[in-house]
């Protein structure tokens, strides 16, 4: 951060990015790009926001419709986090996917930004059901570090405390994070910026939650999980649907920061 602090920071990226998971499509989303946002403008009062992620968008979608927006609204801070819906599908190639996150983060540092990237939990830890898609999460977060560090892109490692699967940080899909997930995202981002203020209180560990399912409820709650969520989300891969067909993104234009928060 120079000494007159950030100006125009441009979030690139899909759902978690747009803040599903914090907040809902009627009071609005909020999410931990705009709670990065709010913690930037506390020491560069003048900043100004866009964010361009939109749902369901794999990592080549990202690349393809927000890239050149991004580099238009000529941002000094982005975020790029994508490509857990590439790992999400039997056909990803991982190589493919950190190609075009590296090519995202090599535009925009060489537009003069300073990027910032974030690292994929361990999903079979937040559903026993994802753990076969393990092995391809962590090989991700490694290709994403190599890229990052070509390019001089900061990376938060939100991934390297056990809270980061603590299920009361993630939303009732598992996909997504919730408010309190989002904000320790929040902080994870400002902690890797070395903004003023800011510190490692995100990776402590939530008290213990002495109402945590066991035995049958962990059972019952796999099997509602799967009903409720999984399902619905392999019928729209099945009929070639995405969550984010017809949507653009929530704040396309440099915005004061004040205006982020529904």
């Amino acid at each position: 951060m120079s000494n007159g602090g950030y100006q125009r920071y441009v979030a690139l990226g899909d759902s978690q990015t747009e803040g599903v998971g914090d907040g809902d499509d009627v009071t609005g989303l909020r999410g931990w790009a705009d709670r990065l946002a709010e913690r930037v403008a506390r020491h560069s009062p003048g900043l100004l926001y866009a964010n361009l992620a939109v749902r369901g968008r794999k990592a080549g979608e990202v690349r393809a419709e927000q890239l050149a927006p991004a580099l238009a609204l000529r941002p000094d801070l982005a975020t790029v986090v994508a490509g857990v819906n590439d790992v999400l599908r039997p056909s990803c190639d991982l190589g493919e996917v950190a190609g075009h996150l590296e090519a995202m983060f090599a535009a925009l540092t060489a537009q003069g930004a300073t990027v910032v990237t974030l690292m994929f939990p361990d999903v079979g830890r937040i559903s026993p059901m994802a753990r076969p898609l393990v092995p391809r999460v962590l090989a991700l977060n490694e290709r994403i570090r190599e890229a990052a560090a070509r390019h001089g892109v900061v990376v938060a490692e939100t991934a390297a405390h056990p809270v980061a699967t603590d299920p009361r940080l993630w939303s009732a899909d598992r996909l997504h994070a919730g408010p309190l997930g989002h904000d320790r995202i929040a902080d994870a981002a400002a902690y890797a910026l070395g903004l003023p203020g800011s510190d490692d209180r995100w990776t402590l560990p939530l008290p213990a939650d002495a109402a945590r399912a066991s035995g049958l409820r962990a059972v019952g709650a796999e099997l509602r999980w799967a009903g409720g969520f999984l399902g619905p989300w392999l019928v729209r891969r099945l009929r070639g649907q995405s969550s984010g067909d017809g949507r653009g993104p929530k704040r396309p234009d440099l915005l004061p920061v004040l205006a982020a928060t529904p």
